[in-house]
């Protein structure tokens, strides 16, 4: 799906689903988006089977729940096999998302979550066993998200103005 075919009632329904998908039904969504409600459900339905709705997942406070270490780990594959080693990053225990980057020497970003240096550690030894190279390791404070604001229809519709 090319961005041509996302429309404004789209565009609001990712937002929606952005700011809290849990809480947002598809009634709340249809208001904002000017639509209603079974229209909202089916574009839904279509965003997730063409894939511009990957799934949903709960946003996790990893120091509260006692793993207070956030570790990003900048790592230089092989462009080759940079695509193929996700998944298998993604199976390291503690690790819990892989950005490709496509820009500069480090191709690969791994976030890392855990109790202690004991924890994160062995990840970065098993990186290094899958062939990478582990060119920086930096410790995260926080990180928070917001919701993209180029699907917000309020921000949208004063941009047009």
């Amino acid at each position: 799906m090319s961005d041509e075919a996302i429309d404004d009632v789209d565009r609001a329904i990712l937002y929606a689903l952005q700011e809290d998908a849990r809480n947002m039904s598809s009634g709340d969504i249809a208001e904002r988006a000017g639509t209603s409600g079974s229209t909202v459900r089916k574009r839904i339905q279509r965003l997730e089977s063409d894939g511009l709705i990957k799934g949903y997942s709960a946003e996790i406070d990893y120091p509260k729940t006692g793993y207070p270490l956030r570790m990003l780990l900048f790592c230089t594959a092989s462009i080759p096999e940079r695509g193929s080693l996700v998944p298998k990053i993604l199976d390291i225990d503690g690790v819990v998302s892989v950005q490709e980057l496509v820009t500069g020497e480090q191709n690969l970003l791994v976030t890392a979550v855990g109790e202690s240096d004991n924890d994160v550690t062995p990840i970065a030894q098993e990186l290094l066993e899958m062939g990478l190279t582990v060119a920086d390791e930096v410790l995260v404070r926080s990180h928070e998200t917001t919701p993209f604001g180029g699907f917000d229809p309020e921000k949208r519709s004063s941009d047009r103005s």
